[in-house]
């Protein structure tokens, strides 16, 4: 799948896998450290980590890499998805990984399609992720005296997976948005049309929300389908970052590309697809 899509964030990756994206971080890492040509980087604010880690407890320093791992703290392209072009280090030369004498454990699934090249709708497409963990809830609209249930406008309040009091606001569901796809440099395949999403997030207490905030941002259609974001990003509507600090608000877009007949019924934000009793839907006037 990296070498599909060439430049990938981890949670993109994790969320078409079904994997927890520490898992796939832990097996990126692992992989570099064979002497594949694969960097594995991070990205941040520089002002809000700061502010962040101020506000934390101090925490020893980590121990230095080993010398295995030396040749890969040199500079390199800037960005969280970069790849080196010059070459690469060769392979340590004793593995720090014990080897499997069976099957492994927990493999990672192959994906349901072949991704096309970049700068494509089949790049883009949404509509047919590996794995839908997302599935229909049967609950009341309130819980604990908040609203989880709204239209399109409305802003409902809920709790992240670290106790992060946040309310988010549906501001706006542009369908179809094949215009400002386009504009963008992607192409859409005949018998698709783009949409876009805008939602605004707002902390409302003191801790900070330390993930993505549409990470779990998904199209509902009549019969319960969801439909997950496509990994490409708008210049006239910007994406969100990663992190939300105590009283501030982050605004981002969420593109995906669906089938031209679908019809999408709701908007639906969880922080995790299995936590279902903080989930957020708004419904989508036809």
């Amino acid at each position: 799948m990296v070498a599909d899509m060439g430049r990938a964030a981890v949670h993109d990756i994790a969320a078409r896998l079904g994997m927890d994206p520490r898992e796939v971080a832990s097996r990126l890492v692992a992989l570099s450290a064979t002497g594949l040509p694969l960097l594995v980087g991070v990205e941040c604010d520089p002002a809000r980590l700061r502010a962040a880690l101020a506000a934390r407890p101090v925490y020893p320093p980590p121990q230095p890499y080993p010398a295995q791992f030396a040749g890969y703290a040199q500079p390199g392209p800037s960005g969280p998805h970069s790849v080196p072009s010059g070459p690469y280090p060769p392979p340590a030369p004793s593995n720090p990984f014990p080897a499997q004498t069976g099957p492994p454990s927990n493999p990672i699934p192959r994906p349901i399609s072949t991704w096309g090249p970049p700068q494509t709708a089949s790049w883009a497409r949404g509509d047919q992720p590996p794995q839908d963990l997302t599935v229909p809830t049967t609950r009341t609209d309130r819980t604990n005296g908040e609203t989880r249930t709204g239209a399109v406008g409305a802003t409902l309040l809920t709790e992240g997976l670290e106790g992060e009091r946040l309310a988010i606001q549906l501001v706006e569901v542009v369908d179809p948005a094949d215009y400002l796809f386009t504009a963008a440099g992607y192409r859409l395949q005949e018998g698709e049309r783009s949409v876009v999403v805008h939602t605004e997030l707002t902390n409302r207490g003191g801790v900070p929300f330390q993930t993505l905030p549409d990470l779990y941002l998904v199209l509902v259609t009549p019969d319960g389908k969801t439909i997950q974001k496509a990994p490409v990003s708008l210049s006239s509507r910007p994406p969100y970052r990663i992190g939300v600090a105590p009283g501030e608000t982050a605004g981002g877009h969420t593109v995906y590309v669906v089938p031209e007949s679908t019809v999408i019924t709701s908007v639906r934000w969880s922080p995790r697809p299995d936590e279902q009793s903080r989930t957020l839907t708004w419904t989508v006037e036809p």
